[in-house]
């Protein structure tokens, strides 16, 4: 499994539409002039996240294939998140906040990638700046909330794809993302509670569990058996 934005994986992500209910007409990108009225829908998003500091909460995912899969997440702004999933999952993804791992039990796999080289660099920010090395590619509001897509703008980092924040309104809340990959596949997560609540320091530090076994260490390949070479014939004298 290679650790690209599709594995949330947080896992990953918009041929699926946005989080929380969201159409997926609006999950499109296209840099864009914001307007006055979406100067200010960006602010309050950036209030809203830069007031955040220890938060844990449910959350319900949807990767691009259509699997549904639950679990629990853990932020601690600037940097660091964690997103435990639920049984049969397996899967641990972890933000110490500088790298971001992923581990699968039942693949026995284990990657890592710089959090700056994902979306959810946006997101954990110790100073979320929407208006500095951020391109901000959408804004739009539904019934109760708002959205805002946004990618890194530097070089190669926008191949790597973007985040799609969705927020309720009064009060301001996160609602959920959308996360797409280079190659424009989608994995939607909704929050569906949020709270603050004081988080052992212990949660954001993901080691390689696998032995060495598993990593495929110290395996010795097979002795490759020579076949046996067939005996020669007795040579039959020569006709007189």
């Amino acid at each position: 499994m290679t650790l690209r934005i599709s594995t949330l994986a947080l896992a990953a992500v918009l041929t699926l539409g946005l989080a929380a209910g969201v159409p997926a007409a609006w999950a499109q990108t296209g840099t864009v002039t914001l307007s006055t009225h979406d100067q200010a829908l960006v602010k309050q998003a950036v209030d809203y996240l830069q007031s955040l500091q220890d938060v844990e909460g449910r959350f319900e995912q949807t990767n691009p294939r259509g699997a549904i899969s639950t679990g629990d997440i853990f932020l601690r702004r600037p940097g660091k998140a964690r997103f435990q999933y639920d049984p049969p999952s397996g899967l641990q993804v972890v933000s110490d906040g500088k790298t971001v791992s992923v581990y699968d039990s039942r693949l026995k796999t284990f990657d890592r990638t710089p959090l700056g080289a994902t979306p959810l660099a946006i997101l954990l920010a110790s100073k979320v700046r929407l208006d500095q090395d951020v391109e901000v590619t959408r804004v739009g509001a539904y019934e109760d909330g708002f959205y805002l897509s946004a990618r890194n703008a530097n070089g190669q980092a926008q191949t790597e794809g973007y985040i799609t924040l969705v927020f309720g309104s009064n009060p301001t809340v996160l609602r959920g993302w959308t996360l797409v990959d280079g190659q424009g596949q989608a994995t939607r997560l909704k929050i569906i509670s949020l709270k603050p609540q004081p988080i052992n320091p212990d949660l954001f530090v993901l080691k390689d569990p696998r032995t060495p076994a598993e990593k495929g260490e110290g395996v010795k390949p097979a002795a490759v058996k020579k076949p046996k070479a067939k005996a020669e014939p007795d040579a039959k004298p020569a006709a007189d």
